[in-house]
């Protein structure tokens, strides 16, 4: 049918409203497993440190004839390790011509922008306590940075050929690891370092590895009799996808977005912990014009209470 003369159409308005939901969609991933999993501390000054130690060898030929004398085992000093604290931040100004508008999907922009930088200096944190980094002390000039978690394992390591462990000097990791050439994510590799890491004395029950490398352990031999779904028991570690039953206790493979993505870490999360000189806060800056700004900080550093309780199964190539 016709349309009538000068019938008025939307085609031609000038005062229709937009029609701009009130929901913003943002599905940027903001879990943090290893920090997440992992205890927490209090660190008093920019350097951290902490103390390991271990027991002598079992000695079954511990015997003594009767009425002996006595003479003194040897006493070992504790060995002290270190981590320095890394200043994370982040920073907003908003005008106030913005907070001001009729906004869609939320009230103030300095709220919004506010919540979103909450978001991301959580996984800056994640990132580096994943990582690869070594500590550096820092001055007046270079920024201080605390060592990730992959330069921390040295004492239980797979590693591909020309690979190499990160160094400590002193107390702190000086360098980190030295790649080595990409090879295939193999069960054997986990049955290895999950053996060497329960012989000292560790109690692993996570692996942490990129989405990519979790797909490829789906794939280990006898997987399905190996693996159970996310019981209420599996579900004691954050973020867990499946339940690896191995000789020495079950282990949560875990998926995350801010690994290396060439190293599996298998965690005894009691042996971790992250340590805070200055948790996070928010701070209103001076205004210096027509415009409100604000920092979120934080200070903090990464403990390994004992790397041997733990174990790295580094230069993975999810696609051997």
């Amino acid at each position: 049918m016709a349309v009538p003369a000068n019938t008025v159409q939307t085609y031609s308005r000038n005062s229709i409203r937009e029609d701009l939901s009130d929901i913003i969609s943002n599905i940027s991933p903001t879990e943090v497993p290893f920090t997440a999993n992992i205890g927490t501390a209090t660190a008093r000054q920019r350097t951290h440190e902490w103390q390991t130690d271990d027991l002598a060898a079992a000695d079954a030929d511990n015997k003594h004839v009767e009425g002996d004398d006595t003479s003194a085992d040897v006493a070992n000093p504790t060995t002290r390790l270190a981590n320095t604290t890394q200043i994370f931040k982040k920073a907003v100004t908003v005008s106030g011509t913005s907070r001001a508008v009729d906004n869609a999907g939320y009230e103030d922009e300095l709220v919004y922008q506010v919540q979103k930088r909450a978001k991301e200096i959580k996984r800056d944190v994640e990132k580096r306590a994943c990582g690869d980094f070594a500590a550096v002390t820092g001055n007046n000039t270079t920024e201080s940075e605390m060592a990730g978690a992959v330069a921390f394992m040295r004492t239980n390591s797979s590693r591909g050929a020309t690979g190499a462990d990160p160094t400590i000097s002193g107390k702190l990791v000086d360098a980190p690891s030295t790649p080595g050439d990409l090879r295939a994510f193999t069960e054997s590799q986990l049955k290895t370092v999950m053996e060497e890491a329960w012989t000292a004395g560790g109690e692993p029950s996570m692996l942490l590895m990129s989405g990519k490398l979790k797909q490829k352990a789906s794939e280990f031999t006898g997987i399905a009799e190996q693996r159970k779904g996310n019981t209420s028991e599996a579900a004691t570690i954050i973020g867990a996808a499946d339940v690896y039953v191995s000789d020495f206790g079950d282990i949560a493979f875990v998926p995350s977005r801010f690994t290396t993505g060439r190293d599996a870490l298998l965690i005894d999360p009691s042996l971790w912990s992250i340590a805070d000189l200055r948790p996070y806060f928010l701070e209103e800056l001076a205004k210096t014009g027509d415009s409100d700004k604000r920092q979120m900080i934080c200070e903090k550093t990464l403990v390994c209470e004992n790397d041997a309780g733990n174990a790295v199964i580094a230069d993975l190539d999810p696609a051997l």
